[in-house]
């Protein structure tokens, strides 16, 4: 018997705070997965990294055998200016030196990079004022490109999602939710194709060193704003018509943008997707729960009102007394 009452009890428990128990879950289930990103990275890279340090360190030691004359120390010296000026986008290559990192098209690359926070990391600031000026800059452009997404996405959503939905479902009678279903896989398979895809292909040919798979790479890691900066296209020795093809690469970033917005908002949009969201909300007080409250406040009320009602009437009865007249004769005041 204590058994199935505890049982009940745990059950009725688990019900009552069925959000918070999903909520706890997705927070779980994200640590999970943080940490199985982990593993896996570092059991792919780690031996890669492993292997450079060798050959760096063998590189290192085989150029110290060739010139005698210069010291270790005097080599470390020079090989950290020079990372730390190519963590800054300047190289000291003699094939790298016609490009500079601040032209206007390369600082337009630079500022719609920071805009849209994918921020590559392959330029930077090099002066206290370019850094003051590009703090500036960004905390008041971030709010206003997402001001500007949030707009062109609203308009856009209307002509691609809202009324091609609406259209099918009432000319056909199709279920809507079916056709929000296959509406939104179709989007997203042409915006893979459209801003993936052939992207990857024309990048692919015009970067003499990247193949299919980095020019697609590097497509997905700019689009979705995470910017690692180990691939940035028109970077390379004697790139022809850099200019127009640095201001191409920042139409595509940004119209890319756009569109990533418009298939999330679409997939958002999905009854599916709601209910799953849902899900790990806090639940929120429904109108019917509070007409429900203000009626039984109401039904309450009038029964406590309808029980001192004759306790009222036998007051009043007590002090005021009115004949019955079997007609207007009997009054005593017309007689």
């Amino acid at each position: 018997m204590l058994q199935s009452l505890a049982s009940n009890s745990c059950v009725r428990l688990i019900q009552s705070h069925k959000s918070t128990w999903y909520f706890v879950s997705l927070v779980l289930g994200y640590l999970l997965y943080l940490i199985f990103g982990a593993v896996v990275f570092s059991s792919v890279e780690l031996p890669y990294e492993d292997l450079l340090r060798q050959e760096l360190r063998a590189v290192k030691k085989q150029f110290l055998q060739e010139h005698e004359c210069l010291s270790e120390e005097r080599l470390e010296h020079f090989l950290k200016k020079a990372l730390e000026a190519s963590n800054y986008g300047v190289s000291i290559l003699n094939n790298a030196s016609a490009n500079w990192n601040w032209d206007f098209t390369s600082a337009l690359f630079f500022a719609s990079t920071v805009l849209s926070t994918t921020g590559y990391g392959h330029t930077a600031p090099l002066s206290d004022g370019g850094k003051a000026f590009c703090i500036i800059y960004s905390v008041i452009g971030i709010p206003f490109t997402l001001l500007f997404l949030t707009a062109v996405v609203q308009r856009i959503m209307v002509f691609s999602t809202r009324r091609p939905i609406m259209y099918i479902h009432t000319r056909w009678g199709f279920s809507k939710p079916l056709v929000a279903i296959v509406h939104a896989t179709l989007l997203a398979t042409l915006a893979v194709s459209c801003f993936f895809l052939i992207p990857a292909a024309i990048f692919s040919a015009l970067e003499e060193n990247w193949n299919f798979l980095e020019s697609f790479y590097f497509c997905f890691i700019s689009l979705s704003t995470i910017g690692l900066g180990d691939y940035v296209p028109g970077e390379a020795a004697n790139q022809k018509f850099r200019e127009f093809y640095k201001v191409g690469i920042t139409v595509y970033l940004i119209l890319g943008l756009i569109v990533m917005l418009v298939v999330l908002e679409t997939f958002c949009e999905l009854q599916q997707l709601k209910q799953l969201r849902k899900m790990f909300y806090l639940k929120k007080e429904k109108p019917q729960d509070r007409l429900a409250i203000l009626e039984h406040d109401h039904l309450s009320f009038t029964t406590v009102s309808n029980r001192s009602t004759p306790h009222s009437d036998e007051k009043t009865q007590q002090f005021v007394s009115v004949p019955t007249l079997a007609s207007p004769n009997d009054d005593p005041m017309i007689q």
